[in-house]
């Protein structure tokens, strides 16, 4: 179990093993949920520039006419 002090403005640091299991450095941002009976949980927030490049697709892109055609295929149709 990890520990930290509340100053009295409020304010902790977060130990290593917290930072490094949230994936958070310096100036980076957390965010609470207030679950029902009182657990809290901390999320690490990440930049959504990490995402960059997280869909790279192989190959040429796809028309509109071939999405097209695959919804119809997957909802059944012809």
């Amino acid at each position: 179990m990890i520990e930290s002090i509340i100053t009295d403005r409020g304010q902790t640091t977060l130990p290593d093993a917290v930072r490094e299991a949230l994936s958070v450095q310096a100036g980076g941002r957390v965010r609470y949920v207030i679950l029902d009976g009182g657990e809290v949980r901390m999320i690490g927030m990440r930049p959504i520039s990490r995402l960059y490049g997280a869909l790279k697709r192989e190959g040429a892109p796809v028309t509109l006419e071939d999405m097209e055609r695959a919804i119809t295929e997957g909802a059944g149709g012809k």
